[in-house]
């Protein structure tokens, strides 16, 4: 059988964990950063799960992570 491609641009945003969800970088943290609070650039920085509803297109785009 033939292999399936990943998504590159999906492999360079997203992690798998050992449960087989997905990690994402959070977004707003690019610019316009005057105006938020250091509270809230800090929570930024962390990342988080995937929302349910992407986890299956992301498992097809991703299929050996």
């Amino acid at each position: 059988m033939p292999k399936l491609k990943s998504h590159r641009g999906a492999a360079k945003r997203f992690k798998k964990t050992a449960s087989g969800k997905f990690l994402r970088g959070s977004a707003f943290k690019r610019h316009i950063l005057t105006s938020k609070t250091t509270k809230r650039k800090r929570g930024l920085r962390k990342s988080t799960v995937v929302s349910e509803a992407d986890q299956a297109k992301l498992e097809r785009m991703l299929p050996y992570k």
